[in-house]
């Protein structure tokens, strides 16, 4: 999970110490939550490049962990520092619960490559469940 500049260049906490710009780190975005600027509460020039560059910044001195300090803590962060929706509550469950419910597919691979991976997992525990359950 990335969170664009003004100009539209990603930030993507991608690894420990390190914040990527318009390289995520899994590759291109399959899906996309545009964000209104005009919901921007944080005052000061330019406040949302600030808070993604100040968020960018803090995270280039963080380990990367991947259940509890990773690319959605660094997006909530940049939420927080610019008070989106004049909230300061953001965090990655409800960054994850607004991307599923808000965010659209660029395309109609970008939804396959999401979701074939898990259907195809899906299948195969299921055909083993089936193969055990009919002996």
């Amino acid at each position: 999970m990335g969170i664009c500049t003004s100009t539209g260049v990603i930030r993507d906490f991608a690894g420990p110490y390190f914040v990527s710009e318009d390289n995520m780190a899994f590759g291109k975005p399959v899906k996309y939550w545009k964000l209104d600027p005009g919901k921007v509460y944080s005052t000061g020039p330019n406040a949302w490049d600030t808070a993604v560059h100040d968020a960018s910044e803090e995270y280039k001195h963080r380990m990367h962990n991947l259940c509890c300090d990773n690319c959605h803590s660094h997006v909530a962060l940049a939420l927080n520092l610019m008070r989106y929706d004049n909230s300061t509550s953001w965090n990655m469950v409800k960054l994850c619960f607004f991307s599923l419910l808000y965010g659209k597919y660029v395309s109609i691979g970008g939804f396959v490559k999401t979701w074939l991976p898990f259907v195809l997992f899906l299948g195969v525990i299921v055909t083993i469940v089936l193969t055990l359950h009919l002996r």
